[in-house]
């Protein structure tokens, strides 16, 4: 069984260094060539995507779509939840990485984006930028819509629906693809290869290249690769490692 995950490809935001989280902005040309390319690399590897899960949030959408495009597989069954949302950076969100590094320290910044249990600063409830503005999320309950996450805020809010909602076709023995975001997809390898709370701060995804899972009939994995130019994703981690350092 295989499993694709796959982050959108460079938003405006990643672009300009900013703490993105739930704020909708959409790709960049850059983008959506790595969703074009992400595409073409599936379809080299004869990777026949049966069904796709993805965010409420258009980079994550318009990735899917040019992907599926360049795959092929315009008319396949995909489904949208907000479960599968970046993590919500609070009040961070809009900020630059490296102007917010020099003022608070790389190791505040590094804790507020890795850590896996302490939550940026919350966002204000009256602030323009809470998701009770956005009529995407009109049907969440008050308890639902976040303030602020830590990385353990996205594991709890996605893994009920990767269990309920994503594995049992996966089980089925469909190939899924699930196009998200940096820590929404940080969450899933956490579980899926046990990583411990420590370790994961050192985990980074790649803008738009496709890792994709072996998965036994337990949902184990027994092997995961990105596929491309090995030495241009290791390239492309370590860049997103050093987003948020002052130097």
């Amino acid at each position: 069984m295989k499993l694709v995950l796959l982050r959108h490809g460079e938003s405006k935001w990643n672009l300009e260094n900013k703490f993105t989280g739930w704020t909708d902005v959409d790709l960049t040309i850059k983008g959506e060539g790595e969703a074009k390319e992400a595409g073409l690399l599936l379809s080299a590897e004869n990777i026949d995507i049966n069904m796709v899960f993805t965010s409420v949030l258009k980079r994550a959408i318009n990735t899917m779509k040019i992907c599926l495009d360049n795959l092929g597989k315009t008319n396949i069954e995909t489904f949208y939840n907000w479960r599968l949302n970046e993590r919500h950076y609070g009040a961070l969100q809009g900020l630059n990485k490296l102007e917010t590094a020099k003022k608070y320290g790389d190791e505040q910044v590094l804790i507020w984006r890795r850590s896996y249990d302490i939550r940026p600063p919350e966002l204000d409830i009256n602030d323009k930028r809470h998701p009770r503005f956005d009529k995407k999320y009109d049907s969440l309950k008050e308890k639902e819509i976040p303030l602020s996450e830590c990385l353990k805020d996205t594991v709890l809010r996605f893994l009920p629906y990767w269990e309920n909602n994503i594995s049992p076709h996966v089980k089925s023995g469909k190939t899924i693809m699930i196009v998200a975001h940096g820590n929404s997809l940080r969450a899933l390898v956490k579980h899926l290869d046990n990583i411990s709370n420590e370790d994961i701060v050192r985990l980074n995804i790649p803008t738009g290249i496709p890792l994709v899972y072996e998965l036994d009939e337990n949902l184990t994995p027994t092997k995961n690769y990105y596929l491309g130019d090995q030495e241009r994703i290791s390239a492309k981690i370590k860049s997103v490692a050093n987003q948020g350092k002052s130097k």
